[in-house]
């Protein structure tokens, strides 16, 4: 039998994630300042196959949830020091932890003490003293759905999308994927638990409208460009504890980076411009002024309309709206995809 993890020599991140066999097991983090406590549900935990980690302080159940992040965490209510709800609300308002199930252990069976261990960030609560066999059945509706919820992340990943979780009450960055944490950090300047203003600017906007019109309103996407290049922000759903309204709930928000630059060379082929020349017809296209497009190529708007000149001689017109038109319908003809 796997004796635990214990707490005076906590390893580093690199050092406990080659002890953790991932793949094969849930991972299971116990905080609980009774050694007997920890012995019995340890032992049962071990024998269904998980892997446990222990800790037997607030302290150490922070730390060690900072460096192993657990598939799940079964936390004692009181202990001395930080007690159980101190740690939930911490491990909550960490980015890099507030995904985490936690389940209550508790002695301590009144209404207030059950609805604080909720309010802190508890997805359930089991009643002392501990029965391995209900604590097992609770875990296991728990990680189904935090198991359901990563795969769901993972394939959006893998097809080029990135999410982000936002709790819209305090606008928190609660959870994200390495492509969010790029993405944030390239197109926005911002990182976890900082949600960019814009971007919680247009989800309140969107809750907002939701509690208006009901659940049939579609909320716009939010997009921001970057040159050529644009990021763009749908509303996918509610996540966590079905009953939060809608402004105090987590929400899901999927992400995907589009490039136009496909675009812009296929306008320089099909008429036969310079790469200078179908950046500006693009920037036309998207409705800029000389000026606009000045500052976003980093040239004049005097070389921009000579620029734009030499366009309209190869399109054979002589306004920027016949360009436009003329350029938008060869695009969607080549990129039925593109958002003029």
């Amino acid at each position: 039998m796997q004796p635990p993890l214990t707490d005076p020599t906590l390893p580093d991140r690199a050092a406990l994630d080659g002890t953790l066999d991932r793949a094969n097991s849930d991972v299971v983090l116990i905080v609980d300042d009774v050694p007997d406590n920890l012995s019995v549900l340890h032992d049962a935990l071990d024998e269904s196959g998980y892997t446990v980690l222990v800790a037997t302080s607030g302290a150490a159940a922070l730390q060690r949830a900072a460096q192993a992040v657990p598939d799940i965490i079964l936390l004692d209510a009181m202990m001395p020091g930080m007690d159980g709800f101190e740690v939930a609300r911490r491990l909550k308002a960490a980015p890099q932890t507030a995904h985490i199930p936690i389940v209550f252990m508790t002695g301590l069976t009144e209404t207030e003490y059950l609805v604080a261990a909720l309010e802190s960030g508890g997805v359930d609560y089991v009643t002392k003293p501990i029965k391995p066999k209900e604590v097992l059945a609770r875990m296991g509706v728990h990680l189904k759905g935090a198991r359901e919820r990563r795969q769901a992340r993972s394939a959006l990943d893998a097809f080029g999308y990135a999410t982000i979780t936002v709790r819209a009450s305090d606008g928190s960055l609660m959870w994200q994927t390495p492509l969010a944490r790029e993405l944030l950090e390239r197109y926005c300047g911002t990182a976890a638990p900082q949600t960019p203003v814009p971007v919680l600017a247009w989800l309140r906007t969107s809750l907002r409208r939701l509690a208006q019109q009901g659940e049939s309103a579609r909320p716009d996407n939010l997009i921001i460009e970057r040159g050529a290049t644009r990021l763009t922000f749908r509303l996918h759903q509610q996540m966590g504890d079905s009953d939060a309204t809608a402004e105090d709930g987590e929400w899901l928000i999927v992400m995907r980076e589009v490039s136009d630059t496909a675009v812009i060379e296929a306008m320089s082929l099909s008429f036969k411009l310079t790469p200078r020349e179908a950046e500006v017809l693009y920037w036309v296209v998207k409705g800029k002024t000389n000026k606009d497009i000045g500052d976003i190529l980093g040239s004049s708007p005097m070389t921009v309309k000579k620029h734009l000149e030499r366009v309209f001689v190869k399109l054979g017109v002589e306004t920027r709206t016949a360009a436009a038109g003329l350029a938008m319908t060869r695009i969607r003809q080549l990129h039925p995809q593109f958002e003029g």
